[in-house]
């Protein structure tokens, strides 16, 4: 996401802060497609119900944000810990048995997988979404956040609650993991 931040949305901000319904529908139309990425590519799915709790956050806090000039990764923070919220009930002890097979991550094992040609460095976008899908919550989530949502390494630190060099050694894990599980669908590193 190559876009300018900064000034403007901190401009909206405080003119949300000040009441303005027509600021806050500018921000919604700017970060709607970004939050909404986000949850998709953390989920492995679309999950509507999770980018509207994301924007209830967002109109019920927003008055309360000290700093508009940090409002991307105050706004990925809320969207953090949506995602988070909705993995743990995902993830929740249930009734059934441990020995019956769980289901997998949406790529059937009797799948086959297509072979690039070895001269074809470019990964399509399934095979990207699947690689990134297989990824551990943690790696998967600092790659969308430092790479594809273009945030700095500072906001990625905020929004995980770690510090700076927890997210270098994420990002380094995540891009080793990432190379291997692609290597494993057929493409060449």
């Amino acid at each position: 996401m190559l876009r300018e931040v900064g000034m403007s949305d901190e401009l909206l901000v405080v003119r949300c802060q000040l009441g303005e319904r027509d600021a806050f529908a500018e921000l919604v139309r700017e970060w709607h497609g970004a939050v909404e990425r986000y949850v998709t590519r953390m989920l492995g799915r679309g999950d509507d119900d999770v980018v509207q709790e994301v924007w209830l956050a967002v109109v019920k806090g927003l008055p309360r944000l000290r700093e508009p000039e940090r409002f991307a990764p105050w706004l990925f923070t809320i969207a953090r810990r949506a995602v988070m919220n909705r993995l743990r009930e995902a993830y929740a002890p249930t009734a059934e048995p441990l020995d019956q097979p769980q289901p997998t991550s949406g790529r059937g094992i009797s799948t086959p997988v297509w072979e690039p040609p070895a001269s074809e460095a470019v990964v399509d976008r399934e095979a990207m979404a699947g690689a990134l899908a297989a990824l551990p919550a943690r790696e998967r989530e600092v790659l969308l956040l430092f790479y594809l949502e273009d945030l700095p390494l500072d906001a990625c630190a905020q929004i995980c609650g770690v510090p700076v060099g927890t997210i270098k050694s994420r990002l380094h894990r995540a891009r080793r993991l990432l190379r291997e599980e692609l290597t494993r669908e057929g493409y060449e590193a």
